[in-house]
């Protein structure tokens, strides 16, 4: 890393002192979460256990209306912000620990209660650093709701002025397939764009034996199913990697019965904010031009998403400073580009800031996916991202100066 001067030896004593203190009360506040899992602008009992856990350190603490919590602590003119997300994903927790999931069909299945829990921890070693005197500037915690919805609550937190002032914001997404101790850290693209296709389509059914008599409307959905796939990839710049995967086909109730109406829907994700740009647009006339000769109605909902998560340069240098005040100097490692979506890269869209990827899988066990509901964490991680997390503040803020 480039030299710029850390955060001091002292401050950096401080915040790790103050989450050994809390390591394992984080841990438990991260079990209780991941308990008591809550789908996206529904995350109620999980803010107030945030604001349980910061009231008395100190923070302002703000409830945007909507949902989600806004705390800030310091003085001065310099502020950095620290996100993460609070909500969960409406699949069964398959885990068999005391502390899976008691909600029927919800589970923390991407690791928002590391974030969660994490974050709380930044703010607690962040609070006594300010006591002590020692934190040059103000931070402010983001924990936003609905991060997994399109087009995610980094928008709603942002309207709420989540971002006014803010030089620099930093977050952490797990990644179970880095070992726990190192962080993934990537300059440029982390992320793709996603956004939500759903095409419906609805046309005259029939007998089977005659489908010369029907507008045989399972043969067109078959059609968009396989050629629109097809089709972008050659009206695309293919360094786009745009991708279109369906997730949900539904059409007809009976083999011998060509249906009315039928339906097909998933995702469309891309590495390019060019191409992002000009998708919807270019999507919709393939459909219509796909379905035309089957003489059907094609009604197309195309959501847009989320843009991808561009890391600011400047940015994730500070933030690799924060990483080897923890980790020391190989505690980074380089990581690729995914097509996954994170919506903040809403956030980076309004401020310099970076994301890096947490590692939660422990050395030499299992990988997981997200998104499964047999993720396992590290419990390592959480207060790792704690002490990243305080880190980068305090070193963004250091060298504002």
């Amino acid at each position: 890393m480039p030299d710029t001067p850390p955060a001091s030896s002292v401050t950096s004593a401080v915040i790790s002192e103050i989450v050994d203190k809390y390591a394992d009360d984080l841990v438990a506040l991260r079990r209780d979460l991941h308990a008591h899992p809550e789908l996206s602008w529904e995350e109620h009992r999980t803010s107030e256990a945030v604001v349980s856990a910061l009231e008395g350190a100190g923070w302002d603490i703000a409830r945007p209306q909507g949902g989600g919590v806004i705390a800030e602590i310091g003085h001065g003119d310099r502020l950095v912000a620290l996100r993460a997300d609070l909500d969960a994903l409406p699949v069964d927790d398959l885990i068999s620990d005391p502390w899976r999931s008691t909600v029927p069909g919800v589970a923390h299945a991407c690791g928002h209660d590391v974030h969660t829990a994490g974050l709380v921890g930044a703010g607690l070693a962040l609070a006594e650093v300010a006591v002590r005197g020692l934190l040059p500037g103000r931070v402010r915690l983001l924990f936003q709701p609905a991060e997994e919805v399109m087009p995610g609550g980094a928008l709603h937190l942002i309207s709420a002025g989540a971002l006014e002032g803010v030089s620099h914001v930093f977050g952490l997404h797990c990644d179970p397939s880095l070992d726990v101790g190192r962080i993934g850290l990537r300059e440029g693209p982390l992320t793709g764009a996603a956004d939500s296709l759903t095409v419906r389509l609805i046309g005259k059914g029939g007998h089977t034996s005659r489908p010369h008599l029907t507008e045989d409307l399972t043969f067109a959905l078959g059609k968009v199913i396989t050629e629109l796939p097809a089709i972008l990839s050659r009206r695309l710049d293919p360094r786009a990697g745009v991708s279109v995967v369906w997730g949900m086909v539904r059409a007809g109730s009976a083999p011998n019965v060509i249906p009315h109406g039928g339906v097909v829907a998933g995702t469309v994700r891309m590495l390019d904010a060019v191409a992002w740009a000009d998708a919807e647009h270019l999507i919709r006339q393939l459909i219509t031009a796909i379905v035309a000769p089957y003489s059907v109605t094609a009604e197309v909902t195309y959501q847009r998403g989320v843009p991808p998560v561009v890391n600011h340069e400047e940015s994730t240098r500070l933030l690799g400073i924060g990483v080897e005040n923890v980790l020391g100097p190989h505690g980074h490692v380089s990581t690729a580009q995914s097509l996954g979506g994170e919506d903040f890269g809403w956030f980076l869209d309004s401020v310099p800031g970076a994301m890096a990827r947490l590692g939660t899988r422990t050395s030499g066990g299992a990988t997981y996916d997200l998104h499964q509901g047999n993720l396992r964490i590290d419990e390592a991680a959480t207060p790792i991202a704690a002490r990243v997390l305080a880190e980068a503040a305090v070193t963004a803020l250091s060298a504002a100066g």
